[in-house]
């Protein structure tokens, strides 16, 4: 008996490392990358919730890591995750593997993106991170069944910085922004649903959308998340609400109070932190979970 106990723990755990070992999205380097850099790791800095932070940044490797929902609880739906930090490091615990694993115990599959930070010289701040995101949804959606997920049923979440790039994600689908490498390339890169928490940069000057962001009736069915007291960032949600309302795009926002900026799904003491239950029932709403 102990035998057999001590089998199934170590094909449980080969197959779960086997399910998140990280996948380079470029396996010939990605474009425009002719310097690897070396990766950093970082927990001493900022905490949230009294916990540390990992602050990763010297990104020239994306990749993505599969987090698959358990077997016996898998709606199928994957959320492709996206953590901020500006678009120069990532907050790859606190808006990264923690976010799939919650999200994984209401049976949502999830896809980390390690896209590549810090910003390029000479390009836009989201131009490489976006052929990452890009990737990574092909990748995903032209391996629907091997993962056992739905291909219809793919949408993208991001935080801060990470939520610019999943709504540039969402509205730049029409095109590639990087050449074919395979057969992976030749899928849809639309997200079937979008997810943006206390999102930066989408608003632009004298009250206007970030100009790079061209939203229409085409633009993915999309879920906010933002507080008042996040002040520098508080119309960067409230003007990319009026713009998909402006044109009949699909879109719900939830504006608390209180909560500031940047607290991920950790318990902070806010109402903000009851948003992962008002996203789930979103996704029931539009039809991306059963009800």
């Amino acid at each position: 008996m102990k035998k057999l106990i001590l089998i199934l723990l170590v094909t449980t755990i080969t197959s779960v490392m086997a399910q998140q070992k990280p996948i380079l999205l470029f396996p010939n380097g990605a474009p425009g990358e002719t310097t690897k850099m070396i990766e950093t790791e970082d927990l001493t800095g900022n905490k949230k919730a009294g916990c540390p932070v990992l602050r990763i940044s010297n990104v020239s490797a994306p990749t993505l890591t599969f987090y698959p929902a358990p077997a016996d609880n898998n709606s199928g739906t994957t959320i492709i995750v996206s953590p901020g930090g500006g678009y120069n490091i990532l907050a790859y615990n606190l808006e990264g593997t923690e976010i799939c694993k919650r999200f994984n115990s209401h049976g949502i599959n999830c896809v980390l993106v390690k896209y590549r930070v810090p910003r390029r010289e000479g390009l836009a701040k989201h131009e490489a991170p976006l052929q990452d995101l890009q990737r990574a949804i092909a990748y995903t959606r032209a391996h629907a069944k091997e993962w056992g997920i739905n291909e219809n049923k793919i949408g993208v979440m991001g935080f801060s910085a990470g939520a610019h790039l999943s709504a540039m994600a969402s509205n730049s689908f029409n095109q590639l922004t990087y050449t074919p490498i395979d057969a992976n390339d030749q899928v849809s890169t639309r997200p079937d649903f979008c997810m943006l928490i206390y999102p930066a940069y989408l608003d632009g000057e004298n009250f206007s959308l970030a100009p790079e962001l061209n939203v229409t009736d085409k633009t993915p069915p999309t879920f906010l998340v933002q507080t008042q007291d996040d002040e520098r960032l508080l119309n960067s949600s409230l003007f990319y609400y009026y713009a998909l309302k402006e044109a009949k795009g699909s879109v719900a926002m939830h504006l608390y109070s209180s909560g500031g900026h940047g607290y991920g799904l950790r318990n902070t003491g806010d109402l903000v932190n009851e948003w992962p239950f008002r996203a789930v029932n979103w996704l029931r709403d539009i039809g991306m979970l059963e009800k």
